[in-house]
């Protein structure tokens, strides 16, 4: 009989399917995003030491203070373009993507964009 797999167990699958591939660097950390229902979290990680170097979020207070909405595509954008601003600070250029298991489009889409838009390469 088929079992009905429940959603946070595929996207958990998902996502370990894709970071069996995708790695951070120091000189190229990893791009990872976490959507939630009200809120989406964006870091930079450099998986050889374990570390965060950068992180922005909705419920940051420079993002915060700009936004009606915290869960929808505009939010999502000015934490992309946040993210990108930090990253330029700490002279980080170029990064590779980890959608953590969620579809591309909607408010992954929309931060990915934002965070072109300020400056970052993927």
């Amino acid at each position: 009989m088929f079992k009905h797999k429940d959603k946070k167990e595929q996207r958990r699958k998902r996502h370990l399917r894709v970071r069996s591939t995708v790695s951070g660097t120091p000189e190229r950390p990893r791009l990872a995003v976490f959507r939630s229902e009200k809120h989406i979290y964006a870091q930079l990680i450099d998986d050889s030491k374990g570390i965060t170097l950068v992180s922005a979020s909705t419920v940051d207070k420079d993002v915060k203070a700009s936004i009606e909405k915290s869960w929808n595509v505009d939010a999502a954008k000015k934490v992309g373009e946040l993210l990108a601003k930090k990253a330029k600070d700490k002279g980080i250029s170029s990064v590779v993507f980890d959608r953590g298991g969620f579809k591309f489009h909607g408010r992954i889409k929309s931060l990915a964009e934002g965070a072109r838009a300020g400056g970052l390469q993927f």
